[in-house]
């Protein structure tokens, strides 16, 4: 499915939710709520935050609020799109000739908007971060020099996970300790491995 490249494509595409998609942009605009186009979606935005989406699928078309975990939800509505990978962002689904609820979805813009206001929000955490393997030849290495373990614990984790891995994923001996030989120094000299390319 091809992206919209404005606002009004999107609206004007054919779709069997046409009437459905027409009533949530209208309770938007409605909100005071500022329409732009991201990811080829209308996105509706106030203080500067995303507040909330319009999406159209095979088998609904639905609002996303952006931090909808924050909201109080007293309709019991929202659903997590992608359980165990989103945190912050929750659906509104309307399928078939589901009626637009024109009165709730008002408050639930209302607590959105105050949210953001406030700066209340959830933000992303780190958690899909792999843990830096050091192979055992960079182990040995910082175990016997004070001054090499002491610099590489001074790199950023990003500096350290790329030798660890230029290190390790050599499959020779030889070659991982040849590798090691040219870490050494730019350990030492508080470069990153690639610095010389930037």
């Amino acid at each position: 499915m091809a992206y919209a490249k404005s606002v009004d494509e999107f609206f004007s595409k054919p779709s069997p939710y046409a009437s459905q998609l027409a009533s949530l942009r209208q309770i938007m605009l409605d909100a005071g709520l500022t329409e732009t186009l991201k990811w080829g979606a209308p996105v509706y935005v106030a203080h500067g935050k995303n507040i909330a989406g319009i999406g159209s699928f095979k088998s609904y078309v639905g609002i996303w609020f952006f931090q909808g975990a924050l909201l109080s939800d007293p309709k019991g509505v929202l659903v997590n799109a992608q359980e165990g990978k989103t945190v912050a962002m929750r659906q509104w689904r309307f399928q078939g000739d589901d009626p637009i609820d024109g009165a709730m979805i008002p408050a639930y813009l209302e607590e959105a908007i105050a949210n953001a206001r406030e700066g209340r929000e959830i933000k992303p955490t780190k958690a899909g971060v792999k843990p830096i393997v050091v192979p055992d030849e960079l182990k040995q290495a910082l175990k016997e020099n004070s001054a090499l373990k002491t610099a590489f614990a001074a790199l950023s984790k990003s500096c350290q996970r790329e030798y660890a891995e230029y290190i390790g994923e050599a499959k020779r001996e030889e070659t991982r300790n040849r590798r090691l030989e040219k870490s050494i120094g730019l350990i030492l000299d508080q470069k990153g491995l690639h610095d010389q390319y930037k």
